[in-house]
């Protein structure tokens, strides 16, 4: 499977097309990535698992490293 170096992630941030997965919510949430780090970041805050991060058309998820380092880029508060 594919993955995205932390540069190309950071200038994908605001494209559509990428949903979130967690056990917790039984649904997919879906929107721009930098949506989806903001909602698994506060879901991290509460102590909550911060799901899957996936691509849509490509299905190329995020480790845990790459959404810690975009929260970070983010300006998120390290938890």
């Amino acid at each position: 499977m594919p993955e995205y170096l932390l540069e190309e992630l950071k200038r994908k941030l605001g494209e559509k097309g990428w949903r979130t997965n967690t056990s917790n919510d039984g649904f997919l949430v879906e929107g721009t990535l930098s949506e989806m780090v903001e909602a698994a970041h506060g879901r991290r805050k509460k102590g909550h698992a911060v799901g899957i991060i996936e691509e849509i058309a490509t299905e190329i998820k995020l480790d845990l490293i790459q959404l810690e380092l975009l929260c970070q880029y983010m300006g998120l508060p390290t938890i």
